[in-house]
């Protein structure tokens, strides 16, 4: 695989789902099959492993390793495996990097730290030091609703001079600082708001980081392929059939959403871990309802 430096991770990536056994472990075969059924039946051209919604803050980093390797065995050679790797803690994050390196990650996602606070001098330092850390492509997760702190603009083009900080998954939802940020840099930006893609596209974004796209992936990147091909209405149009899912499946929180889900199509998935909860039957009837009203069997 040779990466387009326009969209180093392709057009449409999902932050997977970790599927775990019933008694709560590592299902290494069910994420392995899982990953194919994203590939095969998604199209996926990006996975990101252990992100929020891969249930990373209770996962350990052995547990991560792990799944980096299996799933990279399963479909390594098809898509671009990114391994998220943040936390609060620089020195952590940086051992986390090395460790998907070695495992066979082909990129990192690096969220902003959160809950510590940092200024934004601390925010660059603690991208640049896990930049450095590896010869891996890295994207910035800007989330500032998760996080506490946004990658300000400045900071956000300081970070675009490093070699291997080549793109953002960009959740914060200002575009004008986005605007502002690819006027100014190279940066690859995806949309990290599932529903907000097609605007983020019409200011320059490349792609999507979806959590829907577990299930509408491959005609999300319909969509973006319309999009780029000069298809406005038929962007739109899709864009618009799918917005039912789009958005509902934030309804509650997503990784419980989407373990539901899969569930209900017969897809590994297993458990979440707590503090998350499973999903009520009214919360999964609500998700068929969206479901159908996208075009979607559950």
């Amino acid at each position: 695989m040779t990466p387009d430096p326009a969209r180093p991770f392709g057009r449409l990536i999902t932050a997977m789902v970790t599927p775990f056994s019933a008694d709560g472990s590592l299902d290494t075969e069910g994420a392995a099959a899982l990953a194919t059924h994203l590939v095969d039946e998604q199209r996926h051209d990006s996975l990101i492993l252990s992100g929020t919604t891969g249930e990373s803050p209770t996962t350990t980093d052995a547990e991560k390793e792990t799944l980096i390797r299996a799933v990279a065995e399963a479909v390594g050679d098809r898509v671009r495996i990114i391994a998220g790797v943040g936390t609060n803690n620089t020195a952590h994050t940086v051992e986390l990097a090395r460790a998907a390196e070695k495992a066979g990650a082909h990129g990192l996602l690096v969220v902003t730290p959160y809950y510590n606070k940092p200024p934004q001098a601390g925010v660059l330092k603690h991208f640049l030091g896990v930049a450095d850390a590896t010869g891996l492509p890295v994207m910035a997760y800007d989330v500032p609703h998760r996080t506490g702190v946004p990658i300000e603009t400045e900071t956000m083009v300081r970070l675009a001079e490093h070699p291997r900080i080549v793109a953002v998954k960009d959740a914060k939802g200002d575009i004008v600082a986005t605007s502002d940020v690819l006027r100014r840099t190279d940066l690859a930006y995806y949309g990290g708001d599932d529903a907000g893609v097609l605007p983020w596209l019409a200011i320059g974004a490349v792609g999507v980081v979806g959590t829907s796209t577990h299930f509408v992936g491959a005609r999300l990147k319909d969509m973006i392929e319309a999009y780029e091909r000069g298809d406005v209405a038929g962007a739109l149009a899709l864009h618009r059939q799918l917005l039912p899912m789009l958005t509902g499946i934030f309804r509650t929180q997503g990784t419980i959403l989407v373990k539901a889900g899969l569930r209900a199509q017969g897809l590994p998935a297993g458990p979440v871990r707590p503090p998350l909860v499973e999903a009520t039957d009214a919360e999964l009837n609500q998700l068929r309802q969206d479901a159908t009203a996208a075009g979607v069997d559950l």
